[in-house]
């Protein structure tokens, strides 16, 4: 770890998450850090949807969080994706080309600071983007590798979706705009219990996060986003930028997860809590002291 935080004058540091795993693994891993680091820590986790989360930063109720670029851009910024590849060929969302991804980052870090009064640290490393899920069976019946395969179908379809990602213009309102598709029924369901819904057949197809753990475990099968709709997501810690320039030692401390994941390495994670039932602050323990980032406990 980093050097320990001045006792005097110390500030209590609230941390926040979204209401999901990923995000509470990751809202503990900060909340770990920062206390190793010396800082009392006031954890604000499974607060609800992005747009709360983020306005509790802008408000000031909460300090830190870990936000995706692409949900920053079009999200909470309300600016358009960058267009799948220049040559109109589109690459596919989950290995989004190295300048989209740059890309995305530059606009969001560039536009925080006035803004939301934030700043975007280094990325994580992984990228948790939407996809779509379906059944080994559904996509053999239906002969389903791409998201085009579900054009002449969707209309005979129900997916599931969190209420986010129904009306998210990232997600299925724009998707089915760029695909030509529209799904005969929309079932909206708890985040957590998507992939239970399409794995025991209660939904068609799902809306799902590529990180997700469940995923391989109940062998579902992720559509590929052959039109390169969804943009890049890299998770990436954005900080009060008050608190930032009162402690600027905080950026190292908080900069140690930088880097240090690949997407399958997110997905074992999250597959911990979420199939093995492990809490999410003892996966986020584990992590950081095999990363040699914290000191056993």
């Amino acid at each position: 770890g980093v050097g320990l935080a001045q006792d005097e004058d110390t500030p209590t540091i609230t941390v926040g998450s979204k209401n999901y795993t990923e995000q509470l693994i990751l809202g503990e891993m900060l909340s770990l850090m920062l206390e190793d680091a010396g800082y009392d820590v006031d954890r604000q986790l499974y607060l609800g949807s992005t747009a709360i989360v983020h306005e509790g930063l802008v408000s000031g109720e909460i300090d830190t969080y870990v936000e995706y670029t692409g949900t920053a851009l079009i999200a909470i910024l309300g600016q358009p994706a960058p267009t799948a590849g220049g040559d109109g060929a589109a690459t596919p969302a989950s290995t989004p080309t190295v300048s989209a991804a740059e890309q995305v980052y530059n606009t969001v870090a560039e536009a925080y600071p006035d803004e939301f009064g934030a700043v975007w640290l280094d990325p994580l490393g992984f990228n948790n983007t939407f996809a779509l899920a379906v059944t080994q069976e559904t996509a053999e019946e239906y002969d389903l590798q791409t998201i085009s395969d579900l054009q002449g179908l969707a209309g005979e379809l129900t997916i599931g979706s969190d209420p986010e990602f129904s009306v998210r213009e990232d997600a299925l309102p724009g998707l089915e705009e760029t695909y030509d598709i529209e799904f005969g029924t929309v079932q909206t369901l708890d985040v957590g219990l998507l992939y239970s819904a399409v794995a025991e057949g209660d939904v068609d197809i799902s809306a799902a996060a590529s990180t997700d753990g469940r995923i391989p475990a109940l062998d579902l099968v992720l559509l590929e986003d052959d039109m390169g709709f969804f943009p890049p997501y890299f998770a990436a810690p954005v900080v009060n930028q008050e608190l930032l320039e009162q402690y600027p030692e905080l950026e190292e401390v908080l900069n140690q997860l930088a880097g240090l994941f690949d997407d399958a390495a997110m997905a074992d994670l999250n597959a911990q809590v979420d199939v093995d039932d492990m809490e999410p602050i003892d996966v986020a323990r584990d992590f950081l002291e095999d990363q040699g980032i914290i000191g056993d406990e």
